[in-house]
């Protein structure tokens, strides 16, 4: 008698030659040859400007002033082409001032000479266009200002960036606030701080400040500084002026703007110059574009320079965020090509879906892949609405069907099931954190119950969050309040109900303002004052745990000692009565039809269950520098899912009917570099659950869980179980974290050992109990058993060539149950099993 270690041994051997012909022929199909990626411009080489004969030109700003001597204005000159084609032709243009004693011009920029008025001509082609100036206030002083000028020039410089000077530690015993939100030290360590070395008002180049990122000494930082920069240049004259600080007249920065807020080019399009106005308390409007800090969001697209010019490395679109001090704007920036051999196929279009994913991928010139097979599609939408795969006797039926719209009518019959509610319970329960060191087993089964019947319900969304957030009483019999058992404090409440239903990942604002967001620490212990009464006492039951809202407690901001009234983001603080709950005026603003965040972080977490990537990826960080890869559809989805009630259903059946969301994963050689517009399925391992599930759907042999009924699937446990091995290698959470992140879909060498090797898989495939030893049992034919097997595990019989394989591995072997536990073995580990596409 074989062992059953041995068996297992064995069984690696006699399926190397299976594996070398069934693998092959098991699996994704091959995809068409991948398009090269577009040729990027060399590192450091401006992409060559094609100026041809533009119909027309124009300046921008169209009107200048410039308020005393340390006025300037960069200009930008566009060209206007036939086809509605745009150039930025500033490089080119010949610019000429009509009052050369008023404004002298250089590069682009205009500066003041004396007060007066002036026009400023561009002349490009034989084409013009001009703008008028005015100069005043020249003989003012005009100091440096310490927030809105020296403060700036550090940042531009990187002086108080996280891994320089504006660490918490510092660096070399010179700290910084972090990218200037802490002004007041700033002040500490510039003038008084190593008893002032660091800077030297009688001659200001020999100051530390400057020689250092000069690299005139040594600098572990290196070079941060040019001479005659504007940082430079800044940094100087507010030394020389003897490190002057602002009177209180001094205004603040408000907003900033700029220009142009986006703009579409054609293939000779390659370059962008930024303009970016900073809008000041007093009414004043700046030229800040020297000192403002630039970024692209896609650096494979474009890089910007530290002049704010944008310049084309490849075909698509990028972000490029603009920072200046706190405040931040962001312009959209495409870059478009000819594609040779493109031509847009005019594919069918079910539903706005598809029309707005069609309009992106044909103005990029990407072809979307074909429509998948019925096949693929079966297993598809079993496993994305219910987390399961079909039956044998649900595929038949199915693909026997000739219903030309059954695929519809899959779709609302799954979405409608109990196993929908059960897997979207599921992936609900992940976020909101529902385990039983949170909230005890009994808090932790209440919970899910009440996510289950509001998932089945098809409850509101809003009214779903609404019910979350102004929960109250004992967490037993109002088992919505168990939201604030896993949030226990107004810090973890405030970054979890940001995360979850705003998109917004706003931790870094707990102790600095946001490093690249607009999200303040006023704004983060705003929203925490929200949260901050919220009590917890024992109930009667054991265990129990009421949540009731206290009378008394208040925020303060760490910082400034302020203490905080509740705040909604872009609205700004407001006063809430005593007797009111103050989440429920959170709760009221957030689930608003007009609030801005929660219906697209709702609908965009729900495109990225489905589809495998959200239209804002990751599907919670929504910000200025992380854009969404199609706005129009992102908007368009948010305001038909707020039509529709909120309704998750209504979402999830839209989405799964539109033909994006049928397309196949195979691709073609127009959108073979394409990872982010939807125009092909993406292709992605299945969870852990769903990897447990299907194997014991193929081999009929249930996983049994401690204290779980028999039959129980992973899918539908109350909580992760502690101690699977094999759901925790294939990256189950714990339900730490409010984050989707925890769950990893990732490979490894664990989780191919323990698909090749491991008791899981080996232990189902020769239970005497499961499919193959009942059909061999049953002394089915050959080809029944391998059919069987096949739509059990890829919802599709097998071709020829995988038969023949199949069969001709059985006639080798004396065993035929060995044989049988062989080929299900390959079904298993074959990618077309283990991925969802």
């Amino acid at each position: 008698m074989t062992s059953s270690t041995g068996k297992r041994a064995i069984r690696i051997c006699m399926t190397q030659g299976l594996a070398a012909a069934l693998l092959l022929t098991i699996g994704l199909a091959g995809t068409a040859p991948v398009a090269a990626s577009e040729k990027s411009a060399p590192a450091g080489q401006t992409p060559a400007l094609v100026v041809g004969d533009p119909a027309s030109i124009t300046l921008v700003p169209e009107k200048i002033v410039l308020t005393g001597k340390r006025a300037r204005q960069q200009v930008i000159v566009t060209g206007q082409y036939a086809n509605n084609e745009l150039r930025d032709l500033t490089t080119a243009a010949e610019l000429v001032s009509t009052a050369p004693n008023i404004v002298k011009i250089e590069r682009g920029v205009i500066t003041p000479l004396a007060n007066g008025v002036a026009q400023v001509i561009a002349m490009v082609s034989g084409k013009a266009a001009k703008i008028d100036v005015t100069v005043s206030g020249l003989e003012q002083p005009a100091p440096i200002s310490f927030k809105n000028g020296t403060l700036a020039a550090l940042t531009k410089a990187g002086c108080n960036m996280g891994a320089c000077h504006g660490s918490p530690s510092g660096k070399g015993g010179f700290r910084l606030s972090l990218r200037a939100y802490d002004p007041v030290l700033d002040i500490v360590t510039l003038r008084s701080e190593y008893y002032g070395r660091r800077t030297n008002i009688v001659s200001p180049t020999e100051s530390l400040l400057l020689r250092k990122p000069l690299m005139e000494l040594a600098h572990g930082g290196g070079r941060r500084l040019k001479k005659h920069d504007a940082s430079y240049e800044i940094l100087h004259d507010w030394i020389a002026e003897g490190l002057r600080l602002d009177a209180p007249t001094e205004p603040d920065v408000t907003r900033i703007q700029v220009l142009p807020e986006g703009r579409v080019f054609q293939k000779d399009g390659a370059r962008q110059q930024l303009i970016v106005l900073a809008h000041f308390s007093d009414g004043s409007i700046r030229d800040v574009t020297p000192v403002v800090c630039y970024s692209s969001s896609a650096e494979s697209v474009a890089r910007v320079t530290d002049d704010g010019v944008v310049e084309k490395v490849a075909r698509g679109e990028t972000a490029i965020l603009a920072r200046y001090l706190d405040k931040m704007a962001t312009s959209y920036i495409t870059f478009l090509e000819d594609v040779p051999g493109f031509a847009w196929n005019n594919p069918p279009e079910k539903s706005f879906v598809d029309t707005l994913v069609n309009a992106k991928l044909k103005q990029l010139q990407i072809l979307p892949s074909d429509v998948c097979s019925d096949e693929e599609f079966l297993r598809r939408a079993y496993l994305d609405a219910t987390g399961r795969l079909p039956t044998v006797e649900e595929s038949q039926a199915y693909l026997a069907d000739q219903n030309p719209n059954k695929r519809d009518l899959l779709v609302d019959a799954l979405v409608d099931s109990d196993d929908f509610a059960s897997f979207w319970t599921l992936m609900t329960g992940d976020v909101l954190r529902s385990n039983a060191k949170k909230l005890n087993a009994t808090g932790v089964q209440k919970f899910r119950l009440w996510l289950y019947e509001s998932v089945r319900s098809d409850k509101p969304l809003n009214q779903f969050a609404k019910e979350l957030l102004t929960a109250s009483g004992s967490a037993y019999k109002n088992p919505a309040a168990n939201y604030w058992r896993a949030s226990r404090d107004p810090q973890d409440a405030t970054e979890t109900t940001a995360q979850l239903f705003l998109g917004i990942r706003i931790q870094c604002a707990k102790c600095h303002n946001h490093p690249f967001e607009r999200w303040t620490q006023d704004n983060y212990y705003g929203i925490g004052a929200a949260f901050v009464r919220i009590g917890r006492k024992p109930g009667s039951d054991t265990d129990e745990e009421v949540v009731y809202v206290s009378k008394a407690g208040e925020v303060t901001q760490p910082r400034t000692g302020k203490q905080m009234k509740t705040h909604l983001l872009l609205k700004g603080d407001v006063d809430v009565p005593a007797d009111r709950d103050r989440r429920e005026i959170f709760a009221e603003w957030l689930t608003s039809n007009d609030n801005p965040f929660f219906a697209k972080a709702s609908i965009n977490r729900i495109w990225g269950q489905l589809l495998g990537r959200g239209i804002v990826e990751p599907v919670d960080d929504f910000r200025d520098s992380n854009p969404p890869s199609n706005a129009p559809l992102l908007d368009t989805l948010a305001a038909e899912f707020i039509k529709n009630g909120y309704s998750r259903k209504w979402a999830v059946k839209t989405i799964m009917k539109s033909r994006t969301y049928q397309l196949s994963s195979r691709k073609n050689q127009f959108n073979g570099n394409d990872e982010i517009y939807f125009s092909h399925a993406n292709t992605r391992l299945l969870s852990a659950e769903q990897l447990l599930d299907a194997i014991c759907a193929v081999t009929t042999v249930p996983e049994t869980f401690p204290g779980a009924p028999a039959g129980t699937r992973a899918t539908e446990l109350t909580e992760p179980p502690a101690d699977h091995y094999f759901l925790k290698i294939f990256g189950q959470p714990q339900r730490e974290m409010a984050c989707q992140c925890e769950r990893s879909n990732e490979s490894n060498l664990s989780q191919a050992l323990q698909m090749i090797n491991g008791p899981v898989v080996h232990n189902k495939l020769r239970d005497a109990n499961g499919r193959i030893a009942k059909l061999v049992a049953a002394n089915k034919p050959d080809d029944e058993i391998i059919n069987e097997l096949y739509v059990a595990a890829l919802c599709r019989r097998p071709v020829a060539a995988e038969i023949e394989a199949a069969k001709k591995h059985i006639a080798a072997n004396s065993d035929r149950k060995l044989a049988m536990e062989d080929i299900g073995w390959a079904l298993l580990n074959s990618k077309e099993f283990l991925f969802q596409h």
